[in-house]
C-alpha cells in the first residue's frame, strides 16, 4: 500500500494560491459527473457506468479497509496506473489536515486545559476545540493589541466565557437564536459565581478586577453592513461605566439597518478596535466575517472556522455579486460554480472514514444501497414525492442502532455458551487472548475467533451469510421511510422483485462512494482557498494565513483562516 504524498503547492501570495485554485478546476473538469451525482440515485440512474469500467472491476473486489483509505489518499500496489493517478493527485491538490504545532505557530502560546466548570456540558469534541481556539484568539488579541473579541455564531457561548473567564477578554457574544442567549447567560452567571468565590479564597488580587462576561446578542447576521454597524454600537464611547454583569444587549433579530439601534454598553480603551471570531459558523456566517474584516477599519483580526459549505449561497459569476461562493475576483474570472451536491460533498471526512473500521463501513455502504433501492420505491410508485426531493430523516441512525443491539444481544448469548464451555476447559483463556497463537491455546481460542465471526455475520462483504436478513432490513427501511413521508399504503409494493433487480449492483456503491468521497477534501481545499485569495486580493496591508488548529479526527473542520491587518 502507497499513500498519497505532500501537497505540492503554496498559498503564501495571491498568485501562488491562484495556481492552486486552477490546478484544482483543472484537474475537477473530468470529474463532474461525480460533483453532480447524489448516491440517492445510484440504481434509478445507474451512476456506476459512469466511472472507468476498469476501476470499478478492481474495487469491486477490494477489502472494505482498503476502500475507506481511498479518501485519505491510499492506494494498492495492484491497481491501474489510472487509479493510482487519480488518488494521488487528489491527495497533492488537498491541504494537509495534520494538525498544526500551535506552540511553534504562534510562539508563547499555552493551551490551557479547561476545568470542571467551564468544560461542563461540552463533549470531547467540543472541548477539544474551545481550548486551542480560545489560546490561538488570545494570542492574536495580544499581538494585534485588542481586548475586544465578537464571538460570531457563540450557540450556547462555550467559547464565549472561556475567552471571558480563562482569559480576561471582553466578549461579544451573537447567535441568532435568543434561546442560545439565554443559555449562555444563566451559564455564564453559574460560572462567575465559581471564579468570585474562587478568587475570595485566594485573594489573588484580583478583588478590585471584576469579573467579565460576555454580553450576548440576539442579531440574525445577514450582512457585512449589518455586522459592521453592530460592531460600530457595541464600540461606542459612553459616559455610564462598563456594565460587567454580562445581559442580553438585545433580544430582536435586526435586519436591514436595524443594527444601528443598538446602544452601547462597552467602553473601548483607546482606538475602538476588535476581533472576530466564529466556532464553525454555518455558511455564508464566515464569509461575511471575512468581509467585515476586509471592509470595517474598528476589525484588526480575524479567526474563521466554517462549516456547513451545503448551507453557502452560490451564484452568478459577476465581479460585483457578494455570495458565500465564490469571493475572490480570480475564482469568478475562471467561471466555475460548484452546486449544492458539491458543496454537500465538500462536508466529507477523510480522517473519520479511515477509521471507520470494516464492520461499521459496510454497514455505511449497505445503508446507502437502503436508500438508493427505496429511491427506486419512489420513483416507481410515488413520482410525484421524488419532484419534492424528500427528506425521510435519519433512516441510517435507527438501523445502526438496531444493528448493534442485535450484535450485542447475539454477542451475549455466545458469550454465555462459550462460558458454559469455558468452565469445563481452561478458565483463564479470554477472547483477548485470540491474538495469540490458535496451536497454544486450542479450541477455546477457535470457539473465541466464532464469536468475533457470529457477531459480525450481518456485516460479512457481500452479506452473503444471511441474505434474507439484509432483505428484510431493506423492507423495513422502505416502510419507515414511507412512513415518515406520510405514505401509509405499502401494501401493493412489491419489494422483493425490486430488491432482486438492485441487489446484484450494490456491492459498487462502496466503491463508487468512496471515489466520490475522495474528492470532498480537494473541494473544500478550493472553497477555503477562495476566501484566503479574497483576503489576498484585498490588500496588501493583510496578512492571512490557513492553519489546522483541530486534530482532523475529532473535529473534520479543523482549517481555521487567520487574518490580520498590519
Amino acid at each position: 500500500m502507497a499513500s498519497g504524498g505532500e501537497c505540492k503547492y503554496s498559498c503564501k501570495t495571491a498568485s501562488e494560491t491562484l495556481e492552486w485554485i486552477h490546478a484544482i478546476i483543472n484537474f475537477l473538469k473530468p470529474y463532474r459527473f461525480f460533483l453532480d451525482a447524489h448516491v440517492v440515485n445510484f440504481f434509478k440512474e445507474r451512476l456506476w457506468e459512469a466511472v472507468d469500467k476498469e476501476w470499478m472491476d478492481c474495487l469491486r473486489k477490494e477489502p472494505v479497509d482498503n476502500l475507506l483509505r481511498i479518501p485519505s489518499g491510499a492506494v494498492q500496489d495492484h491497481w491501474p496506473a489510472s487509479l493510482k493517478e487519480f488518488v494521488l493527485t487528489l491527495r497533492s491538490l488537498s491541504l494537509p489536515r495534520e494538525q498544526a504545532d500551535l506552540q511553534k505557530a504562534f510562539p508563547g502560546l499555552q493551551v490551557s486545559l479547561l476545568n470542571n466548570v467551564l468544560a461542563q456540558g461540552m463533549n470531547h469534541k467540543k472541548k477539544h476545540e474551545i481550548e486551542a481556539l480560545s489560546a490561538v484568539i488570545g494570542s492574536i488579541a495580544s499581538r494585534v493589541g485588542v481586548d475586544t473579541i465578537v464571538d460570531v455564531g457563540s450557540g450556547q457561548g462555550y467559547l464565549s466565557q472561556v475567552l471571558s473567564f480563562e482569559y480576561q477578554l471582553s466578549v461579544i457574544a451573537i447567535d441568532a437564536s435568543s434561546h442560545h442567549g439565554r443559555i449562555t447567560d444563566a451559564r455564564a452567571e453559574r460560572i462567575k459565581k465559581h471564579y468570585a468565590a474562587k478568587l475570595r479564597k485566594y485573594q489573588y488580587g484580583l478583588e478590585n478586577r471584576g469579573l467579565i462576561t460576555p454580553k450576548t446578542v440576539t442579531c440574525r447576521v445577514l450582512s457585512p453592513d449589518m455586522l459592521k454597524a453592530l460592531s460600530n454600537s457595541l464600540l461606542q464611547k459612553d459616559d455610564q461605566k462598563p456594565n460587567n454583569d454580562g445581559g442580553n444587549v438585545n433580544e430582536k433579530p435586526l435586519e436591514g439597518s436595524a443594527g444601528n439601534e443598538l446602544t452601547s454598553s462597552l467602553h473601548a480603551n483607546g482606538k475602538p478596535s476588535l476581533v472576530l471570531a466564529g466556532l464553525h459558523a454555518c455558511g455564508d456566517l464566515s464569509v461575511t466575517m471575512l468581509r467585515t474584516f476586509i471592509e470595517c477599519t474598528d476589525v484588526r483580526a480575524v479567526i474563521s472556522i466554517g462549516c456547513c459549505y451545503n448551507l453557502l449561497s452560490e451564484g452568478i459569476i459577476e465581479a460585483d455579486t457578494q455570495c458565500g461562493f465564490p469571493m475572490s475576483k480570480g475564482v469568478k474570472s475562471a467561471g466555475l460554480l460548484l452546486g449544492k451536491n458539491a458543496r454537500d460533498l465538500a462536508c466529507q471526512s477523510a480522517e473519520r472514514w479511515r477509521g471507520l473500521g470494516e464492520a461499521a463501513g459496510l454497514h455505511n455502504f449497505e445503508l446507502h444501497a437502503f436508500r438508493a433501492a427505496f429511491q427506486m420505491v419512489l420513483f416507481q410508485h410515488y413520482p410525484e414525492i421524488i419532484i419534492k426531493s424528500p427528506a425521510i430523516g435519519r433512516q441510517g441512525k435507527a438501523l445502526r442502532r438496531q444493528h448493534h443491539r442485535r450484535i450485542l444481544e447475539s454477542s451475549a448469548d455466545i458469550a454465555e455458551s462459550l462460558s458454559q464451555k469455558n468452565c469445563k476447559k481452561e478458565a483463564s483463556c479470554s477472547v483477548d487472548s485470540c491474538t495469540e497463537s490458535a496451536d497454544t491455546k486450542g479450541s477455546t481460542c477457535n470457539d473465541a475467533v466464532s464469536f468475533h465471526e457470529e457477531s459480525s455475520h450481518w456485516s460479512s462483504r457481500n452479506c452473503e451469510a444471511n441474505p434474507i436478513d439484509r432483505y428484510s432490513m431493506f423492507v423495513k427501511f422502505c416502510r419507515s421511510g414511507l412512513h415518515r413521508l406520510g405514505l401509509h399504503n405499502s401494501e401493493d409494493i412489491e419489494f422483493s422483485g425490486l430488491w432482486k433487480q438492485v441487489e446484484p449492483f450494490s456491492e459498487l456503491i462502496g466503491p463508487y462512494w468512496t471515489l466520490r468521497a475522495a474528492l470532498g477534501p480537494v473541494l473544500e481545499t478550493l472553497l477555503l482557498l477562495d476566501r484566503l485569495l479574497f483576503l489576498q486580493e484585498s490588500s496588501n496591508m493583510v496578512e492571512a494565513v490557513m492553519l489546522p488548529i483541530f486534530d482532523a479526527v475529532l473535529s473534520p473542520r479543523n482549517v481555521a483562516l487567520i487574518a490580520k491587518k498590519l
